[in-house]
């Protein structure tokens, strides 16, 4: 059964936007957090010290659970948007792969609906505009460069459900398609790109926010040419993706790349496939097949392909990597939640927010999780 409408988590650590509350209790009401304070509380639920966090809002991921948003099949959808739920991602994007635009037009429509009724927060489109250089797990016989009518095609047919697309800045009218996305209230993100520094440049100036999965999938950091990561890791106008599964990224350079970038432009994203919490075996993304073994997937050419990464482990794995947990949260929560326009709503934990939590251990494992108010494993 689910929990009464009303109910108080007390006798933890609560972490709030102004710092750790040690003995913090959080009073919810329906689906919003009431109120927050410190204290004993009579009739209260017990956390017996553990952690509580906001709900981790995920920006970029491709599925879970067997099921993937690459498709035209809801129930995969509902399957790995449940799977995330379940590990503490209680707001996220569903990212599609690079297809041609009419697939990815009936994609988009199939999504609709869960953006509609809030199971999702938005689409976002990983592709097809990006370097077939830089193309990782996206087929290259299908990348594009953003032409206007063709960036205005996808955005017709998200009618307003699109919140994010991935562009290499390099590629021709790549400037004015940044600016036609600003325009209509698009994230516009630089990501899968063979850029060299003076190309990147005009693209955030042009309103580019977001680095797709900083260091995967684009040119290389080296000293006499910074590249991609040079101009999107240094710009502070800029907020950085880190898959933070310690396999697309080695520890000193998460640390190194989330302590430049500070608390307010640090993003942990999962990139999360089909096979997340499914296990080892053949899986596809796209029309791409990918073998997970171990639980990493890869090509058949020994690539990367996405990661099998939830919010829950890349929170706990970027404490691993030197980082306090409250700059964890705000990378798992606050900051995305911004990003996408919605600290009113989530990302945080205050009253008026919704009543999205994360219990987490001593250790950071995960405990329990709360969406609007209710406990998803209850």
């Amino acid at each position: 059964m689910n929990e009464s409408p009303s109910l108080t988590l007390a006798g933890g650590r609560v972490v709030t936007p102004d710092g750790v509350l040690d003995d913090g209790w959080v009073r919810v009401s329906g689906s919003t957090i009431e109120d927050v304070g410190t204290g004993a509380v009579a009739g209260a639920m017990d956390l017996g010290g553990r952690w509580l966090v906001p709900g981790f809002v995920d920006i970029h991921c491709h599925g879970g659970g067997g099921g993937s948003f690459t498709g035209t099949e809801v129930d995969q959808a509902l399957a790995a948007i449940d799977t995330h739920r379940a590990h503490g991602t209680t707001t996220m994007l569903a990212s599609l792969v690079s297809a041609p635009l009419a697939d990815l037009g009936k994609q988009i429509g199939a999504l609709g609906e869960l953006v509609t009724d809030g199971r999702i927060a938005g689409i976002h489109l990983e592709g097809p505009f990006l370097s077939s250089a830089r193309c990782g797990a996206h087929d290259p016989a299908i990348l594009r460069p953003p032409e206007t009518h063709a960036v205005q095609q996808l955005l017709d047919a998200g009618q307003g459900t699109i919140r994010m697309i991935t562009l290499a800045p390099e590629l021709d009218n790549s400037v004015n398609a940044v600016r036609l996305l600003v325009d209509n209230g698009v994230i516009a993100a630089v990501g899968h790109t063979d850029a060299v520094l003076e190309q990147v440049v005009p693209a955030v100036d042009a309103g580019a926010t977001v680095a797709t999965h900083l260091f995967n999938g684009m040119r290389p950091l080296h000293h006499r040419e910074p590249g991609p990561i040079g101009a999107l890791l240094d710009d502070e106008r800029v907020t950085v993706e880190l898959i933070c599964d310690l396999v697309h990224l080695h520890p000193g350079v998460v640390k190194l790349a989330a302590g430049h970038a500070g608390a307010g432009r640090t993003v942990l994203i999962t990139d999360a496939i089909s096979a997340t919490a499914a296990g080892d075996g053949v899986y596809e993304l796209g029309k791409l097949p990918v073998t997970v073994t171990d639980g990493e997937p890869r090509l058949a050419d020994g690539s990367l392909a996405g990661s099998t990464l939830t919010m829950d482990v890349a929170f706990r794995n970027l404490v691993a990597c030197g980082l306090p947990v409250t700059a964890a949260v705000a990378a798992a929560s606050a900051r995305p939640a911004a990003l996408l326009g919605m600290s009113d709503r989530v990302g945080a934990i205050r009253p008026g927010l919704a009543a999205d939590l994360v219990v987490l251990d001593d250790d950071l494992g995960l405990h329990r999780v709360m969406k609007d108010g209710r406990w998803v494993d209850a």
